[in-house]
């Protein structure tokens, strides 16, 4: 998610009568691009809208637009979401045929080509009955009647293509983000008319490495940013007009998190209403029942449409679900079509924009153009219209760095060949194994009191940018580790997952590590403005990213733990411990003249949360748990410590 799709809401609304038009207001993420603002959808399309039975007799609102061109019959496109498929018009929310929204959650080339495009309310959201279950769990029998997203949307099709007149019999689906997660939810089990699906920037599994928790770390700025404003509701409803957002009282969430400190107080921040989703994110700091019944990746099973999963490298909230899902489908559906697409983007920028720079950091190309017009667009028009030739099963993937797409038969290509970074003496970073006789470490200290920040600059929110953002003002501090290669003298190409493999140990009974991969460009800091003698004008440096720090991945683990995500164990003071696990992947080329960092530190502040550095509950941990730690790098010998990583051939 995060979740957080809406901030401007969502479609068309209010029961079986029809009107000229229209279509959907997009929410934050879930936007699509701005060319299918010019697409006038009232001129070919027409709105009708419903409430469909489910098999325990709660209804659905469902807005349903329908081609104007009656001369052929058209495949259904569905949308599944809990952002409302109202239409929002002067700030406020409406549900009513009258209401005709600007534009669609497809983009304009799919608007287009024709489709009936069906917008849904999930269960328990706005104008559809029922009860809200957050990623709702998945149920593995439904012979006495249990419900879930995959009887949902059986029950919605079955419906669907006995009442819409002019439909060919053949579904797809499509979403990004929260409605990614329905998108997947619904192939379960797949009525047989659903015969392509598209789950992009897709949640999967909120504990590992998703919306809730990264390496065991609660992320806490997203996370409450999202839910100051979805909160539970009593259906039917169409409330709330607008997204409310929390109003922090500064600036800088860094500034507002940190004197609050304890998770105790930063709850405190909510009423009882904006409480319901947060408190048992929280409460639940394992992975335990609570989130493994949420996990979808062990039920994605029996699947009979296509399936196309789309993500993005600089995805600041849903980055592992598409690799997640992409592996899981693979396994337990042999000979299914199966593609995953990742491209440079940050959260679904594949459907807004042009794609060709996030932040600073500028790839020259337009990908986000790329991916609706020439894969997209022709996988639905094949499975749902038989035109052009069947896509092949591939991954295609776009390469940072490079800025180059690049096709493979899997995930991860399977030329690769694993090799390790190693941590050496003096800050360096090599590919060589430290001599065994040289053994050492680095230490710093960690202090939670005055932690580490992962943005250099003020901002409330999680800016997508961060992502791609310059690391130079964390490698200037005392409490991170920095160790950097020598420049490279050719093209170093990374694909797949990062595995840190440290051997650490601490003064306290609990640390957070936290590790960067960073692309370190050529040339030292730009030389600062300069004044021009007879103007006074003052010009920019001419390579403002020189000496740039651009962040490839970073990944945290709790160190609590390092022996398993379902229970908690102190660290022995001094004692040196192996710390082994994944970052998400990557698919980068370092170029030549660049060199490769690695960063170590113990915060990363308030993308998530404090780490008191004692072995304590941290949902109620208090003031006085709060204590500065000596942390050590150990390197060389047999505590060697580097990054694992899958690096290609060079040409």
């Amino acid at each position: 998610m995060l979740r957080k799709l809406a901030v401007t809401l969502i479609f068309g609304t209010c029961i079986a009568t029809a009107t000229a038009g229209s279509v959907l207001a997009a929410a934050s993420h879930d936007e699509p691009a701005e060319s299918a603002k010019k697409f006038n959808i009232s001129a070919h399309y027409t709105k009708y809208e419903y409430r469909i039975p489910m098999r325990d007799g709660v209804t659905l609102f469902t807005a349903v637009y329908l081609p104007k061109d009656q001369s052929t019959k058209w495949p259904f496109l569905i949308h599944r979401t809990p952002y409302s498929a109202g239409v929002v018009e002067d700030d406020k929310l409406h549900y009513g045929v009258d209401f005709v929204p600007k534009r669609l959650h497809v983009s304009e080339d799919l608007l287009r080509a024709g489709y009936i495009v069906v917008v849904q309310d999930v269960r328990g959201r706005y104008q559809s009955g029922g009860t809200f279950v957050e990623m709702t769990p998945h149920q593995t029998d439904h012979r006495n009647g249990a419900v879930d997203q995959s009887t949902d949307m059986y029950d919605s099709v079955e419906w669907l293509v006995k009442h819409i007149p002019n439909n060919n019999g053949k579904v797809g689906i499509s979403g990004t983000s929260y409605p990614g997660f329905y998108t997947i939810a619904s192939v379960i089990d797949s009525h047989p008319a659903i015969k392509a699906a598209s789950p992009q920037a897709p949640i999967a599994d909120l504990y590992m490495n998703d919306d809730s928790y990264h390496g065991g770390a609660f992320m806490l700025n997203a996370n409450f940013d999202f839910l100051a404003a979805f909160q539970q509701q009593i259906t039917p409803t169409s409330l709330p007009k607008t997204w409310q957002e929390f109003d922090y009282g500064t600036s800088d969430a860094y500034e507002f998190f940190l004197p609050l400190q304890t998770l105790e107080h930063i709850s405190a921040q909510f009423n009882p209403a904006q409480r319901v989703l947060w408190d048992p994110s929280i409460a639940h700091a394992t992975y335990d029942a609570f989130w493994k019944s949420r996990n979808i990746i062990p039920h994605l099973k029996n699947i009979h449409a296509a399936i196309l999963t789309v993500g993005g490298w600089f995805d600041a909230e849903d980055l592992q679900g598409p690799f997640s899902i992409y592996h899981a489908v693979a396994q337990n559906n042999p000979g299914l079509s199966n593609s995953l697409v990742v491209g440079l983007w940050a959260h679904g920028g594949w459907g807004r924009y042009d794609g060709a720079a996030l932040g600073n950091v500028q790839f020259g190309t337009p990908t986000g153009t790329y991916f609706r017009k020439e894969i997209e667009l022709p996988f639905f028009e094949y499975h749902l219209k038989g035109i052009g030739s069947q896509p092949p099963a591939q991954a295609i993937m776009f390469e940072t760095g490079s800025n180059l797409w690049r096709r493979y038969a899997a995930w991860p290509p399977q030329q690769a060949r694993a090799q390790t970074l190693y941590f050496g003496a003096g800050g360096s970073l090599s590919f060589q194994r430290p001599d065994p006789t040289t053994a050492g470490f680095d230490e710093y200290v960690s202090d939670p009191h005055k932690p580490v920040p992962y943005l250099s600059y003020a901002s409330t929110g999680v800016p997508q940018e961060f992502m791609t953002g310059d690391q130079r003002f964390a490698a200037s501090r005392p409490d991170v580790m920095v160790y950097r290669s020598a420049v490279l003298e050719q093209d170093v190409t990374l694909v797949g997952p990062v595995q840190p493999q440290l051997h650490v140990s601490t003064s306290g009974t609990d640390a957070d590590f936290v590790v960067k991969l960073i692309d370190v460009y050529p040339g030292d800091y730009p030389a600062g403005p300069k004044a021009d003698e007879e103007s006074h004008d003052v010009a920019a440096p001419k390579n403002a990213m020189a000496g740039y720090q651009q962040l490839v991945r970073g990944q945290p683990l709790r160190g609590k733990f390092r022996h398993g995500f379902e229970t908690a164990q102190a660290f022995v003071p001094g004692q040196v411990e192996a710390l082994n696990f994944a970052m998400p992947d990557i698919n980068h080329t370092f170029r030549r003249g660049h060199r490769i960092m690695v960063q170590v530190q113990s915060s990363w502040f308030p993308l998530i949360d404090l780490n008191p550095q004692t072995f304590v509950d941290i949902a109620h941990a208090q003031p006085s748990d709060f204590h500065a730690a000596t942390q050590r790098i150990y390197r060389g010998g047999q505590t060697a410590s580097g990054l694992v990583v899958n690096v290609m051939p060079t040409p």
